[in-house]
């Protein structure tokens, strides 16, 4: 019939038109029915009604994934009404974290004198015995060259300041280095052992424990955190000190004569493991005790003391007071020490260190090239300082910059600068690289000679 009307070719091209459309009709069918399957078929049903739940369907999955990703991100409402952001290192209050724990220690009793501990009258004696019984810890290296530990130390929290931990790391990496050049072991110190003695004073009781606990230590060697060696090639003349039990940077004028507060520094020294400056230490620490004890102390420091303004007990002040009132008692074996710089006032080296690199070389020690360059009064941990903090810093910056290149150079590196970070190479590589000689001889130095028996 169709063909008839509309011819043959036509009508073919109808009837496939035709099965073409029963085959969508009937996959659109199975579909519905599998979506009705899975989803629901509405509330009555009705084909309307399915359109409108899988509507609804898909608007919810919608959401739920929306709010999945708001829980993963950070809660950005939240963050500005705090205002902090619990993934900013920055805005994070770290004193959250420092908390004391457990009641207050029993203050001791202000009446009775402060003590660091139970008296020890023959510590030589248990000394001697110790080496003697324990051979294999020898409180000498070598041939006049003592065993020393370095003792330094901070405060167990961080810097009042952003820049402060920084500058301490810097410092405590300049002294590994002279130390492991030098053959000399570091103690770094992060706790308060005794809470009466903070403060100045909180080297003392952490100095007697470790005399105490090393008695293979012949000499500690105390230095204050703010303190760089700036001498990486100078060595301690130790034979210098064996008749002396205690090495402070000092003149003995201005100690014994003037009674000047800073005839002597206490941010660097040299103390023997012996009974004589255990019994120094007692003498020296019933100043300390924070509160009233060592705000009267300070006074009769200011009124005994040549210049020394008004304020509360320093173990420095302290140190001047005893030697100048007791010399018969201490004085014989203090020596103060002035041919180099054991400890060296910043204010007057770090602007002449180019002038040092220019005319000498490492391993004086003293003017032409100081052992020790002392940040004093500069306080880089604390809130406020006694210079202006750019000065400080930058200082700081250079005095590390000038003892590293000292180190750097034994692996064909110095600083760019003084004032820079940037390192660049001195001398070219080799493949023969045990031939190459570091200019100092810094990294087999003569002085690291080979252990020797005890003697005490």
């Amino acid at each position: 019939m169709m063909e008839r009307v509309l011819g043959a070719r036509r009508a073919r091209q109808m009837q496939r038109a035709m099965r073409h459309c029963k085959v969508t009709i009937l996959c659109l069918v199975m579909t519905i029915v599998m979506l009705r399957g899975t989803i629901g078929a509405g509330k009555f049903g009705t084909p309307e009604q399915d359109f409108v739940d899988i509507r609804d369907h898909l608007y919810s999955s919608r959401k739920r994934a929306d709010r999945v990703l708001e829980e993963v991100k950070p809660d950005a409402s939240s963050s500005s009404g705090s205002g902090s952001d619990p993934n900013n290192y920055q805005e994070f209050d770290i004193n959250k974290m420092f908390k004391d724990e457990g009641p207050p220690e029993d203050k001791p009793d202000p009446s009775k004198p402060y003590s660091l501990g139970p008296k020890i009258s023959d510590w030589d004696e248990q000394r001697s015995n110790w080496l003697k019984q324990n051979p294999r810890f020898s409180n000498f290296i070598g041939p006049n060259k003592p065993k020393v530990l370095l003792v330094t130390g901070s405060s167990p929290k961080p810097c009042e300041n952003p820049v402060g931990d920084h500058y301490l790391l810097k410092s405590i990496k300049n002294k590994i280095d002279y130390c492991r050049v030098h053959g000399i072991e570091v103690f770094y110190n992060f706790a308060l052992l005794d809470a009466e003695m903070a403060g100045f004073w909180a080297k003392l009781p952490l100095i007697r424990k470790l005399l105490l606990s090393h008695p293979e230590v012949e000499f500690l060697w105390w230095m204050d955190s703010d303190a760089m060696f700036t001498d990486m090639a100078f060595e301690v003349p130790w034979e210098r000190y064996k008749d002396h039990n205690f090495v402070m940077h000092g003149w003995n004028e201005m100690v014994y004569d003037e009674k000047n507060w800073i005839g002597l520094n206490t941010g660097s020294f040299l103390l023997r493991n012996c009974q004589w400056s255990l019994d120094l230490l007692d003498t020296w620490a019933p100043m300390g005790p924070k509160g009233k004890v060592r705000d009267d102390a300070g006074k009769i420091l200011t009124r005994e003391l040549k210049n020394r303004p008004v304020f509360e007990a320093d173990d420095q002040s302290a140190m001047v007071y005893i030697l100048a009132t007791q010399r018969e008692k201490w004085g014989d074996k203090v020596y103060l020490e002035n041919a180099y710089y054991l400890h060296g006032y910043w204010g007057i080296l770090v602007d002449r260190y180019e002038e040092m690199i220019q005319n000498y070389h490492p391993g004086f020690g003293d003017h032409r090239w100081p052992l020790v360059t002392h940040f004093v009064g500069c306080k880089p941990c604390g809130k406020f300082g006694d210079y202006p903090v750019e000065r400080c810093l930058k200082q700081m910056d250079r005095a590390y910059n000038f003892g590293d290149n000292q180190i750097l150079q034994m692996y064909g590196f110095e600083h760019k600068s003084l004032a820079s970070r940037r390192v660049k190479r001195i001398r070219n590589e080799t493949n023969n690289p045990l031939e190459v000689k570091d200019t100092l001889g810094l990294l087999h130095p003569a002085f690291k000679a080979t252990k020797v028996s005890s003697s005490a």
